[in-house]
């Protein structure tokens, strides 16, 4: 059974995403991890890159398959999780807290209207 906080928003290629004003914090959801198996490898997009909701923006690797992280919404890198680079293995004990990627200060914050509820998500992903 995955954990889906309420209060997040998710989109539908399994980001989940925390907004507070202007600044969005980024993750993958407690279901794509799950997927994933062991995380040991993430590459997180540099600090100062615009990226656009939807783009390619960062890699997770595990034990069996590599995957590209999409950005659910438009913004500046403000912030990186390099405790997640140095130990990726918190993307699959804490990915909610400890294991954030990455904060964008929004250029767009009604582009969270197209991000799925967390019960929307839980319909999406038969959690």
């Amino acid at each position: 059974m995955s954990n889906v906080p309420a209060e997040l928003k998710y989109a539908k290629s399994h980001e989940w995403v925390r907004i507070a004003g202007e600044i969005a914090t980024i993750g993958i959801t407690d279901h794509a991890q799950h997927e994933l198996t062991d995380v040991v490898f993430v590459e997180l997009p540099a600090k100062g890159r615009k990226i656009k909701a939807g783009e390619s923006c960062a890699v997770v690797e595990s034990v069996k398959t590599a995957s590209d992280i999409y950005s659910p919404m438009s913004g500046e890198v403000i912030e990186i999780n390099q405790a997640v680079v140095d130990n990726p293995g918190l993307v699959n004990t804490d990915p909610y807290t400890n294991g954030w990627f990455f904060q964008l200060r929004l250029s767009n914050p009604n582009e969270a209207g197209q991000l799925l509820s967390g019960e929307d998500y839980k319909k999406q992903t038969h959690a």
